[in-house]
């Protein structure tokens, strides 16, 4: 017999049973209907790609947005000819017109005949205002209704030197030692490949022991020049530098500093007193990151250079271990303390995209492979050193130049029937022939008068030095022993700030132990490299790392020139801080101080 309760028991398990096995049916259905729309909308917008957009036309700057360019009328071509020059100040001599686009940044793209027109529209303004154009690239981006491409085009307009003010860029060459960074300059430089054994390098090289050891311990400039249409001119076309500057209408100055962890207050005077506009970051693809190269790395980006890296040696690494050299750096670049976008630059469109890109405010480090004994990669980065724009556009060069004369000095040398020179950076305003400034301080605090005699700027003679260019000037028979690195040569209308005690806002990046009073330490400030005491920390007794404070420095050995707000870099064996001057202490403002403390 069965049990009634149990056959009803049964009855509504196998209710729910079918309940629950339609509703799995019901949830597999609901489930493939929405995997096919959603597979139908993939298809669908496969063919509906959203139209392309480039950030919108900026007022100031130099890049302009042009839509089409043909036939234009005789007012309407000498207003786009006033448009261009505009665009040359902005850019210092450089403008790059995006043809196809409009305003607002759409990419609209023209025919093949309107293109073509629009291009020779172009060129006959850049010759109306003395100027060369140089077609960078060409893309595709619609179709018309009959079928016919639509592109857009990006040309660069460079204006031809008129008495030798060529376009000036300083770039600093960081990386560990034995990576292959004068190997590189002198393939750049000299035009002719290495032979794998070092030969491009000796050139470079100041010293005995440097050719002997193949290892630079000083700090060596090569210039790089491109004519107006973005053509290298180098010493193997020029037979001397002044000829270089005569045909070129930009120069790229590389500063070689050096690799090795003993002469890295070498490489970190280098980064901080000339002022270098970007720093290129060469590593060995076979070695990866080693040694000082996060180190260097660090440094840049302490002081806000913008930064590029250069993977050399690819001739000698397989496919394999340059692609482990690649990730090494995308980790390193992606990590918190770096948050950059690592960009591998592998065709021309790449190089140029990573030119317009790479600015102080943008996060991108574009990453380049080459080899300078095969010549693999050498093309690629030429294009983007000739399209690299510079940091500052005509508006701050010109508040630059209103200011008083302020003149770094970097090097001292004493050059036979010429005297004593020094070279250097013009921080601000102008500086003649002729012209009488006064340079210190000395050791007691004063300045002295000088007289510049003559000017050269990347060893060709000028009679004009502008904000931010780097030369040498010959003082005459000044004795040599009275100057030092780290002086200043300013108007004698200046009133310079000399002191001896400073404060600072400081943020220590490393140390071994507590960073607290008395503690001694080489501070960089621009070109001043010196032994400071800490004297005093603000609201606290001892520094660790990571915190932050307002630090009271004194020098040791003597008196020097300031600015409020210069960066500051101070180091003592693994001891690493970086921060800003904020107060310039005078002898009236120690002694309330210590009036306060009392």
């Amino acid at each position: 017999m069965v049990d009634l309760g149990q056959a009803g028991s049964g009855d509504e398990e196998g209710k729910k049973t079918s309940k629950r096995s339609r509703t799995r049916r019901g949830k597999r259905g609901r489930r493939r209907r929405n995997n096919h729309k959603r597979k139908s909308n993939i298809n669908n917008n496969k063919h509906e790609t959203p139209p392309p957009f480039l950030p919108p036309e900026a007022e100031e700057g130099n890049i302009e947005y042009k839509l089409k360019l043909v036939n234009p009328s005789q007012n309407r071509f000498e207003h786009l000819a006033t448009q261009l020059k505009w665009r040359l100040q902005e850019g210092r001599g450089e403008a790059v017109y995006q043809i196809g686009v409009e305003d607002n940044g759409l990419l609209v793209g023209l025919s093949r005949a309107d293109m073509t027109a629009s291009i020779g529209t172009l060129r006959k303004m850049a010759d109306k205002v003395g100027a060369d154009i140089t077609l960078l690239r060409e893309r595709q981006v619609d179709s018309d209704a009959d079928g016919n491409a639509r592109g857009i085009a990006e040309v660069l307009v460079r204006k031809v030197p008129d008495d030798q003010q060529f376009l000036d860029l300083r770039v600093a060459v960081l990386g560990n030692v034995d990576s292959g960074k004068s190997t590189l300059l002198g393939v750049l430089t000299q035009g002719e490949l290495d032979n794998g054994r070092g030969r491009a390098r000796l050139n470079l090289f100041r010293h005995l022991h440097e050719i002997q050891t193949g290892r630079t311990s000083s700090i060596s400039f090569e210039i790089l020049g491109f004519d107006s249409r973005g053509q290298v001119v180098n010493y193997s076309d020029s037979r001397s530098a002044e000829e270089i500057c005569e045909s070129s209408s930009k120069m790229i100055t590389f500063i070689d500093l050096a690799g090795h962890h003993k002469y890295l207050k070498t490489t970190v005077f280098g980064l901080t007193s000339y002022c270098p506009d970007f720093a290129m970051l060469v590593v060995s693809a076979n070695t990866g990151i080693a040694g000082t190269t996060r180190e260097h790395l660090g440094l840049a980006m302490a002081l806000k250079v913008p930064i590029f890296i250069v993977v050399s040696k690819v001739d000698v690494c397989s496919r394999g271990g340059v692609e482990r050299t690649l990730r090494q750096l995308e980790r390193l670049l992606k990590q918190p303390g770096c948050n950059k976008v690592p960009l591998v630059v592998r065709t021309a469109d790449d190089a140029v995209a990573a030119a317009q890109q790479f600015a102080p405010a943008a996060c991108v480090t574009p990453i380049f492979t080459l080899s300078s004994v095969s010549g693999k990669g050498l093309e690629l980065l030429k294009v983007f050193l000739n399209i690299l724009p510079p940091l500052s556009n005509s508006k701050q060069q010109e508040e630059l130049m209103q200011q008083l004369t302020e003149f770094q000095v970097d090097e001292i040398y004493s050059v036979p029937d010429v005297g004593t020179v020094v070279g250097g950076t013009l921080y601000s305003g102008v500086c003649r022939e002729g012209e009488r400034l006064a340079v210190g301080p000395t050791d007691e605090g004063g300045f002295l008068r000088v007289k510049v005699l003559s000017i050269q700027r990347n060893r060709s003679t000028c009679r004009l030095l502008r904000a931010g260019q780097a030369a040498t000037l010959a003082l005459g028979n000044l004795d040599r022993t009275l100057l030092r690195k780290g002086m200043v040569m300013v108007s004698p209308k200046m009133k310079p700030t000399i002191c001896r005690h400073f404060e600072a806002a400081v943020v220590l990046l490393f140390h071994a132990g507590t960073f607290r009073r008395g503690s001694q330490v080489t501070a960089h400030v621009g070109n001043v490299r010196q032994t400071a005491v800490v004297q005093r920390l603000h609201g606290k007794e001892e520094l660790r790392t990571g915190e932050r404070a307002v630090v009271t420095f004194c020098f040791l050995k003597h008196p020097e020139y300031l600015r409020t707000g210069a960066k500051l870099l101070f180091r003592q064996g693994v001891t690493k801080g970086i921060g800003h001057v904020t107060r310039l202490l005078t002898a009236e403002n120690i002694q309330n101080h210590q009036n306060q403390n009392y």
